[in-house]
């Protein structure tokens, strides 16, 4: 008799085991499931001077629904340096790849990120700067004609001897996003976020286009970084592919969603 409730429990006890085995398998596969290997980048979005994150939400809305995670980060807009390291302690916080999207003067911020690949996959420049090591957004600016910028800033003195530098409400549109509609540009006037004017004057660092993949957007209107400027950086900086969008304003990503979209999903391929 007790043999036989050895046996008895014996099989029993094999018999959880098998199942416990059965569970933990299954557990494993819905991790995996939840976690594939292959998953999609999130897109880590760098808007520039003159703007802020809400720039970002005709390109966030349509990332979206193509199932991408997409953050909008806040570019302090004082100095190169310190605002790349504020973009470099937002990285430190999303897992898995990412792909760095920059605006304007977010392209001399993500330039200047240090974090690297594998981290890292991809550099897409929108209407942006894409500086050298030594190099100057501003000098940038002003190295082929066209920009109109300067004409249009009102400085506010800050108490370190520099300078906010806001692009004066009543010609913002004309200069800053002429192919936005007009009541949209004039919110995007008055909700401006000011760059200090050291930060348009710091060299940059070493570019981390020299060893991650980079791809441009180049707005074929802009008046504050010149289409030939912008087609000489894309072109020093190795672009594995650049789109021109014709008549596009500084403002391409707010105007021109879609091709500046198709162009951040075929980097993050």
């Amino acid at each position: 008799m007790r043999t036989l409730k050895n046996r008895v429990t014996v099989r029993i006890t094999a018999g959880l085991a098998a199942l416990a085995t059965v569970a933990l398998l299954g557990s494993s596969t819905a991790v995996a499931a939840a976690h594939p290997a292959g998953r999609k980048p999130t897109i880590v979005l760098v808007h520039g001077a003159f703007a802020d994150g809400a720039s970002w939400s005709p390109v966030i809305e349509r990332l979206q629904r193509r199932g991408f995670t997409a953050v909008a980060v806040a570019n302090p807009l004082r100095g190169v340096r310190s605002d790349a390291e504020a973009l470099d302690a937002r990285l430190a916080g999303i897992d898995g790849p990412v792909v760095l999207v920059g605006h304007s003067y977010g392209g001399a911020v993500i330039t200047n990120t240090k974090a690297r690949s594998p981290k890292v996959k991809a550099l897409v420049y929108v209407a942006a700067f894409a500086p050298a090591e030594g190099e100057a957004a501003a000098q940038l600016a002003a190295k082929y004609p066209g920009s109109t910028l300067g004409e249009t800033l009102a400085p506010v003195p800050l108490s370190d001897g520099s300078n906010d530098l806001y692009i004066k409400p009543e010609l913002f549109r004309q200069q800053f996003a002429a192919d936005v509609p007009a009541r949209q540009a004039t919110l995007m006037a008055i909700t401006q976020r000011p760059i200090r004017d050291a930060a348009l004057n710091e060299a940059s660092g070493k570019p981390a286009w020299a060893s991650i993949p980079s791809w441009f957007v180049l707005a074929g209107a802009d008046k504050n970084i010149p289409l030939q400027g912008q087609k000489f950086m894309a072109d020093r900086a190795g672009s594995r592919a650049t789109v021109t969008v014709k008549g596009a304003s500084h403002a391409v990503a707010v105007s021109r969603p879609d091709p500046v979209v198709k162009l951040i999903v075929r980097a993050a391929g």
